[in-house]
């Protein structure tokens, strides 16, 4: 008989040494089996923003970016990046996790798109102040970070003035519900105001995978406090005909509430 503890999901403070040794270790374990899962979805050359389907191909948030300097931060595979080279900008894709990096190689050496590679930390980005005209994420980094008024810092330093910030991330609703794409997960369970991350742990207590959370208000407060204005908020709905299932997000749930928001923010071009 194995009296030996189970891991365990909870919901407790964490440092952003934890939060930091969890998500690398978490996407260089999970890197291939993320790949495998997600990819075909996201494609090697797209820049899809969200489970719901949501392309850049279509909505243009970025802008035009035609000659333009942009960084995507926590790129995992970088199909994003690739897609935004072969529209004219000059590209530079970062992560924490080498795992997810490699998935980047490998797939710019199948669809013959390599764009520059960097694995480093969002919270000390390794570029000059006011190095690009644009910061992008689609689910990356903002999620996965303890201290994310710092990361909003870090990337407004590294923004050049009248530069772009744009992420997508978890609408801060669904975290009232259950991480279940059915009916299980139209049940509010959890308080919209516990702050508190989500945390999977192994049986020794050492947290494996953190996702923070935030209020609409927070994420607001941090853009204002770094500096940033906010241009509008995008909170995708579910398309007609769109059937598949990714993760929490299901067709169930995406017809009645929100599953993505994406903030599109702006340094002012003086300050």
């Amino acid at each position: 008989m194995n009296d030996d503890p189970e891991p365990t999901v909870t919901r407790r403070a964490v440092t952003e040494a934890e939060g930091r040794a969890a998500s690398r270790r978490w996407w260089d374990q999970d890197a291939d089996n993320y790949q495998e899962e997600h990819g075909t979805f996201l494609g090697d050359v797209d820049l899809v923003w969200c489970p719901e389907g949501l392309r850049e191909a279509d909505v243009r948030l970025l802008g035009d970016v035609k000659g333009a300097r942009l960084l995507e931060l926590g790129c995992g595979a970088a199909a994003g990046s690739r897609w935004l080279d072969g529209q004219g900008a000059e590209v530079v894709a970062l992560d924490l996790s080498a795992g997810m990096l490699r998935q980047a190689r490998l797939a710019a050496e199948r669809c013959g798109v390599p764009v520059p590679l960097v694995q480093a930390d969002a919270l000390a980005l390794p570029f000059r102040a006011g190095a690009f005209d644009t910061v992008h994420t689609a689910f990356g980094a903002v999620p996965f970070v303890a201290d994310s008024e710092a990361l909003m810092r870090e990337v407004y330093r590294v923004l050049r003035p009248g530069g772009l910030w744009v992420f997508a991330i978890t609408h801060p609703m669904r975290w009232v519900f259950l991480d279940d794409p059915g009916e299980g997960g139209l049940l509010a369970v959890h308080s919209y105001f516990d702050r508190r991350p989500y945390i999977e742990q192994d049986a020794t207590g050492v947290p494996t995978y953190i996702e923070a959370h935030r209020t609409f208000g927070d994420r607001i407060r941090e853009l204002t406090a770094a500096g940033f204005v906010l241009r509008d908020v995008i909170e995708p709905e579910w398309p007609p005909g769109h059937e598949q299932i990714w993760g929490q997000w299901s067709p169930l749930r995406g017809r009645l509430f929100p599953g993505t928001a994406i903030f599109v923010a702006q340094r002012p071009t003086t300050g």
